[in-house]
């Protein structure tokens, strides 16, 4: 069984994840979720990441929750955001990072749908509400 920094305040759950801000190019890779039983996060778009594990630095989770969910390999080149949301069920704090790669080849495993975008584009898509900061600050450095 898989440890999680999942810590139980006033009976709401805080949830520590990683996400790649992953750029080909001049374009931004955007993934849609699946359909979710929390409708607030069902089929939204974020950027992929995910959950960091018990003694793993976020670095690390970051390289394996995209080998995981994308079967890819990213160049990460710089800490981005970090962004506290407080969604209905649980606190999110995510920490976003800049990466490349080489190729717009991926492979959805947990996602329906994937979209390569400018960051002037990015504000067309139906996101999670956490990663709305990191698409605000992402279309100010434009």
């Amino acid at each position: 069984m898989i440890n999680y920094n999942i810590i139980k305040i006033k009976n709401m759950k805080k949830i520590e994840v990683v996400a790649g801000i992953i750029f080909h190019e001049n374009e931004i890779l955007c993934v849609q979720r699946a359909t979710n039983k929390l409708p607030y996060i069902s089929e939204k778009f974020e950027f992929p990441g995910g959950k960091i594990e018990i003694n793993e630095s976020q670095i690390d989770a970051l390289h394996r929750e995209l080998k995981e969910e994308l079967d890819i390999s990213v160049d990460i080149k710089s800490f981005f955001l970090t962004v506290e949301h407080q969604y209905p069920d649980f606190e999110l704090i995510m920490h976003s990072y800049l990466c490349e790669v080489d190729s717009k080849t991926i492979h959805l495993k947990e996602h329906i749908d994937q979209k390569w975008l400018k960051a002037d584009e990015l504000e067309q898509l139906d996101w999670a509400a956490a990663d709305i900061p990191i698409v605000n600050k992402l279309l100010i450095n434009e």
